[in-house]
């Protein structure tokens, strides 16, 4: 689809509207969709998403600020029916042959009726004028909030705010401004779609690029847990018992996936079997795309800063060796503030002491994976970290709530005429 996001401002301007358009904006295109964006202020930050200036979009136009000066006082004059005229004619070829349109917060708050009133009227003429479906994208609503109201008066422009443009989506940020917005609108609550804010995983955690490959390549995001084993694969560290305590624990919680980071042992070429030996066990488990060995996704050594990133990443570690010199991997959990559940070997609880989870090397899969389940169903720190991943990482909210509203908006060819509020001095 042809799409155009539309603000006042894009970034570098920061505000919280405009970071979540250039995500938007991104993931639109990277899936596929010709997307520009059209704003007064801010500059490209992709060459494959082209700003379209539109400087009577601007919250700060210095006309569009004499304007509102006015109808803060509540006076409609010419100057405002001047300016929704001239922002309309700005704006029809600027969107002209796109699909879709979103429209950010400009139809939600008073900063720039002209504006507000220049959409309504190119809602009037989508069925007709080769114009796009219209998406109102409504992350604050002027009627709702206490101190927007000395902005607002009764009549138009001001109640185009708060009445129900027949034909448009509505998406709302939240379910409080779902509520808030069907009472406005006086529709009904199912008619006006939740989609939330999301976070950059990899800005945030400053992800390599090969931990961003092999996180989309596993599909870890969804993981809950994501159990991280940061070992060598030699027969000591006792891997198959990590693979049977996560059969066991998918039992009660099946999203949970392992991810042993190291390689094969360099010196010893048994190991070559024993690996042999795990990827057998786990045929057997039913393990295929829950436990992860990153050395068959990778010929190189992983960097220190990936194995990091793991760590970052993961809701606990899972360390079920027989052996151990001192334990490297519990000091790294504790620094990543993720529990550890470890073998009850010397010298584990010399460096763990009472502050991680323990259980035998000999031990029952099956009791391990139970004691596990229950710590970390009883965590809140888990339960919310494996809801915000599954949720709230904007790759998530694409897939899961923005693509299918396109597609609504793509097979929501005709409009009825927009109509129902006079638009004149």
């Amino acid at each position: 689809m042809n799409i155009a996001l539309l603000h006042y401002s894009v970034p570098p301007v920061v505000g919280g509207v405009e970071s979540v358009l250039a995500h938007q904006a991104n993931l639109m295109a990277a899936a596929g969709h010709d997307v520009c964006v059209v704003a007064a202020r801010g500059q490209a930050w992709s060459s494959q998403i082209p700003i379209r200036r539109a400087p009577l979009c601007d919250s700060r136009h210095p006309e569009v600020l004499a304007v509102k000066a006015e109808l803060d006082a509540g006076i409609v004059t010419n100057r405002f029916q001047e300016l929704r005229t001239a922002t309309v004619a700005e704006l029809r070829p600027l969107l002209a042959g796109r699909d879709v349109l979103i429209a950010h917060n400009v139809c939600s708050l008073a900063k720039n009726l002209a504006l507000t009133a220049g959409l309504h009227d190119l809602h009037s003429e989508a069925g007709t004028a080769g114009l796009p479906q219209q998406i109102l994208w409504h992350h604050d609503l002027a009627w709702t909030t206490p101190r927007y109201r000395a902005e607002l008066h009764d009549g138009y422009p001001w109640d185009l705010l708060r009445m129900d443009w027949p034909g448009v989506i509505h998406v709302v940020v939240s379910a409080l401004r779902q509520r808030e917005l069907a009472g406005l609108l006086k529709i009904p609550a199912t008619r006006i779609h939740v989609v939330p804010n999301g976070v950059d995983l990899t800005a945030f955690f400053k992800l390599e690029p090969e931990t961003q490959e092999l996180v989309a390549k596993l599909d870890l995001l969804p993981a809950a847990p994501f159990l991280l084993l940061p070992v060598r694969v030699t027969r000591r560290k006792n891997l198959e018992l990590a693979l049977r305590i996560v059969a066991a624990l998918r039992e009660r919680m099946p999203a949970a996936k392992l991810v042993v980071t190291g390689p094969l042992g360099a010196h010893n070429p048994a190991n070559a079997a024993y690996f042999e030996e795990l990827c057998h066990l786990r045929d057997e488990l039913n393990l295929a795309g829950a436990a992860h060995f990153l050395s068959e996704s990778t010929d190189t050594y992983l960097p220190d800063a990936v194995v990091a990133d793991f760590y970052r990443l993961a809701d606990a570690l899972l360390l079920t060796s027989r052996e151990e010199g001192f334990g490297i991997p519990l000091i790294e959990a504790a620094l990543s503030h993720i529990p550890v559940f470890c073998s009850h070997i010397d010298p584990l609880p010399e460096v763990g002491e009472e502050d991680v989870v323990y259980f035998s090397p000999e031990g029952d899969p099956g009791e391990i994976a139970a004691m596990l389940a229950t710590y970390l169903e009883q965590n809140a720190t888990f339960r919310f970290a494996a809801r915000a991943r599954r949720r709230y990482i904007w790759e998530q909210v694409y897939d899961q709530n923005i693509e299918p509203i396109l597609q609504m908006a793509a097979a929501q060819c005709q409009l009825p005429p927009a109509g129902g509020l006079e638009r004149t001095v």
